[in-house]
């Protein structure tokens, strides 16, 4: 399974920040930052963080994507 953040760049577009708008706000660092731009696995606090700033759930901003040959996975 893989993570993808392409949520939170849309939430970022649609409430008019930029990234770094987003690590000043949230107080993040850049290798955190950095993490979500490489769909790279980050702290749940960094995540209650992001969530807190944009007035959001997890699930606004990242999304668990199965990996396409996960053994046992069913393709429909």
């Amino acid at each position: 399974m893989a993570l993808s953040y392409n949520k939170l760049w849309h939430v970022l577009v649609d409430k008019k920040m930029s990234k770094t708008d987003l690590r000043r706000a949230a107080g993040l660092t850049t290798n955190a930052l950095a993490k979500f731009g490489k769909d790279e696995s980050v702290p749940l606090e960094t995540l209650e963080k992001v969530c807190r700033v944009l007035d959001c759930t997890f699930d606004d901003v990242v999304e668990i994507v199965p990996d396409k040959e996960e053994p046992g996975r069913i393709v429909e």
